[in-house]
């Protein structure tokens, strides 16, 4: 961004001039208003010039943003990392685009696809709802596997389209979306950015390539909403949420239908339950209530009405991570070539949980025990942000159809978090997955 100019020494034009009728004083005259004039034009200049390298630095920050046309987009040694990055190096294996790369899923799944030899590509804008600097340490730790990790926002559709141009991606694992249930009432807007307009541009971009990719997308538990039956069912009714996250969620399932419907696009929506583990989010409370047990704080724990308990679903990364594989894996190819249709394609949507939902207390009461501190709890009623009394999946129809079998237990789960946290928070070393 250019700095702004400073204009000196620009004459004074106060005072008035005498009008004489010496030559002398003409010629003074003429010659004041020579300086006058040139200085005038000098002046305008100035803010002339100053206005367009303004302009011209709005211009290039904007397409350093969009046009793909700078050094960060664009250029042969980019489209090599990329090249690289997506290469297939098994038999049979994917190429794979993760968005949200730099997520906490989207970093577990990413390398466990770039272990087993798929090629993998990710997309992330590494905003700042929580520290950005914790994506870059997850960053750090995919390039340190070979995945690399494109800066850009899922909206930039240009940016899509490029990177379709470089490799012909034959799976999405669409995992970018603005998260966090309560944060929703702060910004709403960027939940309709990313998790509505966000999803529209990546299925845009992938109904006109060609071949289509296989796109399997993250919902989220939340779509139940205030659902009162449990445990949760896929064919059980969404319509209730709780939360405006909830709601994009949802609004999401029904634009994959649609997709799927008109353009022949493969589809699996993937409702996660409170996801958890090393490198997680920091905005999840078993995150930071092991921070604030550390740091002696006061830690909330929440209670429905009439002291009802508040219960999650917790499911743990590496089970997630193997349900996300599987259904790459069970994905079949989309029927549509350049934005037509020509025959039915696959439509799924399946619970990824624990089936074992836990108390938040009894959550609290392992951290106490791993981390050898007593929380300082502070019992409070449920508030009405969106939060929901409790999550149950019922996970039959993934294991079933995906082979979907959670083998991690809470406290199990919990003990390797803590190692995790307790190496990079407590010692600054950044352990491996």
């Amino acid at each position: 961004m250019s700095q702004l100019m400073h204009i000196d020494n620009i004459p004074s034009t106060q005072g008035k001039f005498k009008m004489e009728k010496s030559p002398y004083h003409r010629q003074r005259l003429y010659s004041s208003l020579a300086k006058l004039t040139f200085w005038s034009f000098v002046f305008i200049g100035l803010i002339l010039m100053f206005l367009f390298r303004s302009s011209s630095s709005q211009v290039t920050s904007d397409l350093s943003r969009r046009s793909l046309r700078t050094s960060s987009y664009g250029g042969p040694v980019w489209e090599k990392r990329i090249k690289a990055s997506a290469k297939i190096r098994s038999k049979n294996g994917f190429s794979v685009l993760v968005t949200g790369a730099a997520g906490f899923v989207g970093t577990h799944v990413s390398a466990a696809l770039k272990r087993r030899g798929d090629g993998v590509l990710g997309l992330d804008n590494f905003n700042d709802y929580y520290d950005p600097s914790l994506k870059r340490a997850r960053q750090a730790l995919l390039e340190r596997t070979g995945v690399y990790i494109v800066e850009g926002d899922i909206n930039d559709v240009a940016l899509l389209k490029k990177l379709f141009d470089i490799v012909a991606f034959t799976h999405v694992m669409h995992l970018a979306a603005q998260a966090g249930v309560r944060y929703a009432m702060e910004n709403p807007s960027s939940y309709v950015h990313s998790n509505i307009a966000g999803l529209v541009s990546v299925l845009e971009v992938c109904k006109s390539v060609n071949p289509q990719p296989a796109i399997v997308w993250a919902s989220s538990s939340s779509v139940y909403g205030l659902n009162t039956k449990v445990p949760f069912l896929e064919r059980d009714r969404t319509d209730q949420p709780a939360s405006l996250y909830a709601a994009t969620k949802k609004a999401g399932e029904g634009i994959a239908h649609t997709y799927n419907h008109i353009y022949g696009l493969s589809l699996t929506g993937l409702r996660f339950f409170t996801v958890y583990g090393p490198w997680g989010r920091p905005d999840m409370a078993y995150f930071f209530f092991t921070q604030d047990i550390l740091k002696g704080k006061s830690i909330p724990i929440f209670e429905a009405p009439n002291h009802g308990t508040v219960a999650r679903d917790f499911t743990y990364i590496d089970d997630i991570v193997k349900g996300c594989l599987a259904a790459l894996d069970t994905a079949e190819k989309s029927t549509g070539s350049g934005g037509k249709k020509s025959g039915p394609a696959q439509l799924r949507v399946y619970n990824l949980g624990n089936t074992s939902p836990v108390p938040v207390s009894d959550l609290v009461s392992i951290l106490e025990r791993l981390l050898k501190v007593k929380a300082k709890r502070l019992v409070m009623k449920l508030p009405r942000n969106g939060d929901v009394q409790f999550t149950h999946a019922n996970i039959s129809l993934a294991q079933r159809e995906l082979g979907y079998k959670p083998t991690t237990d809470l406290q199990t789960g919990l003990k390797k978090f803590v190692r995790w946290y307790l190496s990079y928070y407590g010692h600054g070393k950044k352990s491996a997955l």
